[in-house]
Formats: C-alpha cells, sequence, structure tokens
C-alpha cells in the first residue's frame, strides 16, 4: 500500500505521491539504462561513442514530469535522459544503440541522434546548441497555430557560448514565444571549465539581456528543477513568453567513452557523488512518507529487470538490410 504522507513540510505538493514515484522510478531508469549502455560498450557489444548523464537525472525528469505529451522537447548528445523522462521506452533506445531496426531510428540514430515524435521528443543533436533553435521553431509554430503547447530545449553550458544560443534566446523574446530554456550546466564543456569560459559567473545572469526570467536551481533537487519548470510553463502557455533556467549539477563520468578526466580531481567527483540525486531524492521520499523502503526497493528492482529483459530484445533485433542503406535519407530536390 502507499504510504501516507507526513505532517512535515509539503514536498512537491503540485505532484501526486503517484506521480513522485514514477518521477523517482523514471531516474531510476535513466541511471540503469545509462550503466547497461556503458556495460555494453565495454564488452566490445556497442561501438561508437556515448555521453552519459550519470548524476545528472534529478534536471532531466524534474523539467519534463510536468510537461504534456503535446508540449515538444528538443535534446542533446547527452540527451538518454531526457528521451526517458518524456517517455521513451528503454527497450526500444537501446535498439537503436545496438542498431536494430526496432530503434527508434531504425538503429540510424545511434546514442546522439535518438528521436521520439510520438512522445513529443523532436530528438537530440550531435551539434552543440543545435537543438535550441529547433526548439525556437517549434515554439513559433505552436503560436502560429494559437495552442497553448510549450517547447522545452535542453542544453549544456558549453552551448551558451554559440551564437545559435544568443540568436535564439532573442528571437524568442522579442516574439515572446513559448519556450523554456534549460541548461544543464554541469562545469564542464568537454574539458574546458565554466570559469574559464564564461565572463559571467551564472548562465541564468544572461537572461537579462533578453528581457526574460533567469532562474537558478540545485540541478540535483529534482523538487527546485520542477518548481522553477513549472512556473517557466505556465508563463508561456499564458503568452508570457521564455524563460531561462539554469540547472545547477554534474556529470560524475567522462565527457564522453574516451575522456581519462585529467582536468578535474577525484576529489571533486566524489564529493559531488555525495549529492546524487537519485539518493536526495529517495530520501525525501522516505521523509514524506511518500513511500516506504520496500516500495523503494521495489522500483529499483523492478528497473533492474526491464533493462535485463531491455537489453535481451536489443541484442535479438533485427540487423539493418545493405539494400535499405538509403532508406530514409532525403536530398532536398532530389527525385521522390
Amino acid at each position: 500500500m502507499m504510504a501516507k504522507k507526513s505532517n512535515q513540510r509539503p514536498f512537491h505538493k503540485e505532484f501526486s505521491a503517484e506521480q513522485q514515484l514514477e518521477a523517482f522510478r523514471r531516474m531510476c531508469v535513466i541511471r540503469r539504462f545509462e550503466e547497461t549502455a556503458e556495460d555494453s560498450y565495454m564488452r566490445g557489444l556497442t561501438h561508437g561513442t556515448m555521453h552519459l548523464s550519470i548524476g545528472q537525472e534529478a534536471s532531466a525528469v524534474g523539467a519534463t514530469m510536468g510537461l504534456r505529451k503535446t508540449d515538444y522537447i528538443t535534446s542533446t548528445h547527452r540527451g538518454h535522459g531526457h528521451c526517458i523522462g518524456k517517455g521513451a521506452d528503454p527497450k526500444l533506445m537501446l535498439a537503436e544503440f545496438f542498431g536494430k531496426e526496432e530503434g527508434y531510428c531504425r538503429g540510424r540514430g545511434g546514442s546522439m541522434h535518438i528521436a521520439d515524435i510520438e512522445s513529443g521528443n523532436l530528438g537530440a543533436n550531435g551539434i552543440v546548441a543545435g537543438g535550441i533553435p529547433i526548439a525556437v521553431g517549434a515554439a513559433l509554430a505552436i503560436k502560429k497555430q494559437k495552442r497553448d503547447d510549450v517547447a522545452l530545449c535542453f542544453f549544456g553550458d558549453g552551448a551558451t557560448n554559440e551564437g545559435a544560443f544568443h540568436e535564439s534566446l532573442n528571437m524568442a523574446a522579442i516574439w515572446r514565444l513559448p519556450v523554456i530554456f534549460v541548461c544543464e550546466n554541469n562545469k564542464y564543456g568537454m574539458s574546458v571549465s565554466t570559469e574559464r569560459s564564461m565572463a559571467v559567473a551564472n548562465v541564468a545572469d544572461r537572461a537579462s539581456a533578453y528581457n526574460m526570467p533567469g532562474v537558478m536551481v540545485d540541478g540535483n533537487r529534482i523538487e527546485d528543477v520542477s518548481e522553477a519548470v513549472s512556473e517557466a510553463t505556465a508563463r508561456a502557455r499564458r503568452g508570457d513568453g521564455p524563460t531561462l533556467i539554469e540547472c545547477k549539477t554534474y556529470r560524475t563520468r567522462g565527457h564522453s567513452r574516451s575522456d581519462r578526466n585529467r582536468y578535474r580531481t577525484k576529489e571533486e567527483i566524489e564529493d559531488w557523488k555525495l549529492r546524487d540525486p537519485i539518493t536526495l531524492f529517495e530520501a525525501e521520499l522516505l521523509a514524506h512518507g511518500i513511500a516506504t523502503q520496500a516500495e523503494i526497493a521495489g522500483i529499483h528492482a523492478s528497473v533492474a529487470t526491464e533493462m535485463v529483459a531491455g537489453l535481451e530484445f536489443a541484442q535479438n533485433g533485427t540487423d539493418p538490410s545493405p539494400e535499405f542503406l538509403t532508406r530514409d535519407v532525403y536530398t532536398p530536390g532530389a527525385a521522390p
């Protein structure tokens, strides 16, 4: 049975106990999915590279838990968590990793280019800041169609030094578009720290240049992220324009699988592990009587079982046939 809430301070008052437990489950799915993907890569079962977001699960789920299916998101090269947060099926994502026809992009997208249009995920993007103008375009379409949906785009701190970031925020502000800009600031753009690459202390400080709210939150606390995004979403839906949200977070793995982590100390990594977002959320759920220890254990067990089944599904998927090499490849102006 669901545990009764205690009389302690309100926790996630906008979301029911069931919604909060689902958010916790999705965070656990993201963590186990990426650990499974990492293990598959290390065992030589998959190839290429991948960018893991282990340690950033709260920002991915906190930002998406209040969105509708008809709302859009755009993602990044470090976007597995965003996909799952918006409702993607992990086994289809794993099939994509393995290059199988059952994958979301029929095995052609791989780790960095997963899209799930049905759930509102317009796709991850290997181009730094590439998803930001796409989200602005989607928000413009929403406004033209007189809908009250929103577009939310994820990007890292490195993207805020790209021209596309500044052009997109300017356009969104001028046209008061229903878009939420969510920066996952994990302190490093590849191997360069934000202290060395930005002239301002915080990404949120840049919002003032475009006359929009700039909000900075603890990206490892899901309640802080969801509250900020909920306020920004309400603002966007009523036609008041965009918001820039900076989630201060951290990736405990390297930039990519080839990263040897020589630009940061082991002490820094271990210190951030003490602020693990899943551990923090689990403690809150227990402290406020939203879940019991048995329920938490049950979620972890079911997620582990789901991932074993997902890996088996991916390994047994259908290999693409060479005769379909050019299927879904389009050239502007070419004959059909």
